[in-house]
Formats: C-alpha cells, structure tokens, sequence
C-alpha cells in the first residue's frame, strides 16, 4: 500500500482552477504602491496606443537631430546595466562555488530576466517602424560585422540562457521534479554561455558610441567606452542587488527562512566589497582618459562642472561610502552608497545618448512628459511582474519536497 507524502504533494486540481487560484491578489490592493502606479500604468497603455495610432511624434520629442532619447538612454543602456548583477551572480556561484551568494541568486537572476524582457521590448515603442525590429537579427540594413547586429543577437541569447537559467524554479512551481533535474543539469553550461554573452553585449552598448566621436563631447567620448561600459555594468549590477535586495528583504521578509535573515547582511558586505573595487577601476580608468586626452580646458566650462558632478558626486563619493561600509561594517551606509551609485550610472548612459550627444547642435532635446509616462509605465509592470512571481513561485522561500512514495 503506498501514501503519499504530505510535505510535498500538490492538491489535485483542474487547470482552470490552478489558473484562478495564480490569478488571485496576494495580500491588500488598495497599497500605497497599487494606487500610485496603477494610474501611472493604465495612462502608459493609452500612450502606447496612441504611439501606434498616429506615430512616434505624437507622443515625443525625438527628431533627426536626437534619435535616442529617455527610452534608450534609460530603458536599453540603464536597465541593462542594472540588470549585470545577474551575470556577476551566477559566475560566482556557479563558476566560482561562492555559495555565500546562493540565497540570492534567484531573485538576482529573475530581476536580469525581467529587465531584459520589459526593457529590450520597450524598443517596439522607440522604433520608427516597429516592424523593422528583425533588421539587426538578419542583418538586413545593417550588415553582419555591425554593432548593432552583435548587440542584438547576444540580446536575443542571453534572455534565453537567463530563462533557462531561471527555469528550475518554474519546474517547482509546477511540481514537475523530473524536468526540474534536466534544467538543473543544465545551469553551469547556460551560465558560462550567459555570462559570454553578458560581457560582450555589455561591451558593446558601449561601442555602439565609437562611431558619433563629432557628436558626442570629448569628456564623454574616448576609445575605451566599451571598456567603461562593461567595468560600469559590474559595479551598477551589484549595487541594484543590494538597493533591491534591501527592499525584496524587507517586502517579503515572511517568505525567507528566519534563520537566513542575518546572511543578507554578510551578502551585502561582500557585494559593497566587490562594489568599491570596480568603482575604483573605473575611476582610474576615467582620470587616466581624461589626463590622456588632455582635457583640462574643459574644466572651467558648464560640461566640465556637469562632468565633475558625475565623476565626483556619483563615482567618488560612493566609492568611499562603500569602503567606509565595508571596513566598519555599516549596512546603511552601503545602501546610500549603492542608491548614489545607481544614480550615477543613469546619470552617465543619460550624458552618453542624450545630454552630452550632439553638444554642439542649437535644437536641444527635453523628453516629453508623455516619453517619462511610458517609462514609468515599463518600470513598473516590471515590478508588478516581479512581485507577481515571487508571491507564487520559490524564488525566496525553499521549494516544498517532492512527493514521496512508501
């Protein structure tokens, strides 16, 4: 006679009913969060349609001159960076065995998963002719020994390794433990192929600027912008691990076994570590192209005093708020730096595509409220989506036994 295990067993249910129940809120609507970005959303949509009712003009102020505005500058070159903390993560853990970083590497790998997902599709909305999109993946326009070609290919790749990557949780979830060990096996292959990926894609945001050297500012512009922005994604991605992972800990805290509260502690020190020594890098790789491309006239002029905001505000500054958290062990400092750092990295893909582009020309380019609203709309069903799946899928919590037969 066999009995199946309680600790594992699902109930048995109809699909339509295992539907309903995944549809069902978790926990009150009416929330603070709900009722500032529900609006926000819902008015986004409306925009987006109106986008491809009469056209990318009629709700913004791209033209000729500035072609990339806030939805590449912030959705694309931003969010990606944001979202290296997943590539860093999973080379440590599964490359490099810290298992220190396991707790985490969940929640680190869906945030790259959505960030890739919600952002790269956002270039639907920023795309002339949207139908135009499978140019760089064919190489139609654009060649096949093109950036853009390159770039959109190792886009198109890593969002699957980072799904496959992600996808043991979705075998869990289901209750499907045989899938769930050929996805397993996979993991260390689809990591170190992701990871490939990651750099060069990184990289390559980067490269795509090496071509506009009359158009974008000399404090801006040198050869090495693919070298800065793959050193800038690795400090960027660990800092949106501890700005969200303070906030994930801290929403789902009835989720996360009590006992590994205080591990996030030590994971935050390790990250600030890791943190301060690429912001250290890029700092002297930074002074080095300036002092290099001799651009000390630059200085007393508003671009410089913007440059030295940047550099100084938001590189230097948390620099030594994270080496100050790590060597005194002093959590809050480490999350304002890592706030200040993330600002930073907006602030300078932002100087890169759209501030200090096309410095010279009379026609400046302001988003247009419209622009903002989309992008808040695209942030925030992130978040949703995020919230959504850790509400019922083991990203934070252990993953319940498998039923068992006796």
């Amino acid at each position: 006679m066999s009995t199946v295990a309680t600790t594992g067993a699902p109930p048995r249910r109809s699909l339509g009913e295992f539907i309903l129940e995944q549809l069902r809120p978790h926990g009150p609507i009416l929330t603070p969060f709900n009722i500032i970005s529900a609006p926000i959303i819902l008015a986004g949509m409306v925009l987006v349609v109106i986008r491809f009712w009469k056209g990318i003009g009629a709700v913004s102020n791209l033209s000729q001159a500035h072609p990339w505005g806030v939805w590449v500058g912030f959705d694309v070159m931003t969010g990606v960076a944001f979202a290296g903390g997943a590539y860093i993560l999973t080379a440590a853990v599964y490359v490099l065995h810290a298992e220190k970083y396991h707790p985490i590497i969940r929640a680190t790998v869906l945030n790259g998963l959505l960030s890739y997902m919600f952002y790269s599709g956002a270039l639907m909305i920023d795309l002339g002719r949207p139908w135009h999109i499978v140019n760089p993946i064919i190489g139609n326009k654009f060649g096949y020994s093109s950036i853009m070609f390159l770039v959109a290919w190792h886009f198109l790749l890593y969002t699957l390794s980072e799904f496959i990557e992600f996808s043991p949780a979705i075998a869990e979830w289901l209750h499907l433990p045989k899938l769930r060990q050929v996805l397993k096996a996979l993991t260390l292959p689809t990591v170190i192929i992701g990871v490939t990926l990651s750099t060069l894609h990184q990289s390559g945001l980067g490269a795509l600027f090496l071509f506009n050297k009359n158009k974008l500012h000399p404090l801006w512009y040198t050869e090495f912008l693919p070298v800065l922005f793959l050193v800038s994604s690795v400090f960027a991605g660990l800092s949106m691990v501890i700005f969200e992972g303070s906030i994930t800990h801290r929403a789902f805290r009835i989720q996360i076994d009590p006992k590994k509260h205080h591990e996030f502690d030590e994971i935050t020190l390790g990250l600030a570590r890791g943190a301060a020594a690429t912001m250290y890098v890029y700092l002297f790789f930074e002074l080095l192209v300036f002092l290099h491309g001799k651009h000390w006239r630059y200085l007393n002029t508003g671009w410089g005093a913007w440059w030295l905001v940047e550099m100084v505000g938001f590189v230097a500054i948390p620099l030594a708020l994270y080496a100050h958290g790590y060597e005194r062990r002093r959590l809050g400092a480490i999350r304002v730096a890592a706030a200040l750092t993330l600002v930073g990295v907006m602030l300078n893909r932002l100087n890169v595509c759209m501030i200090a582009f096309n410095w010279k020309s009379p026609v400046k380019y302001v988003p247009a409220v419209s622009e903002v609203v989309i992008t808040l709309m695209v942030v925030f069903l992130e978040i949703w989506a995020f919230r959504w799946i850790v509400h019922r899928l083991p990203v934070l919590r252990e993953a319940p036994a498998p039923a068992q037969e006796g």
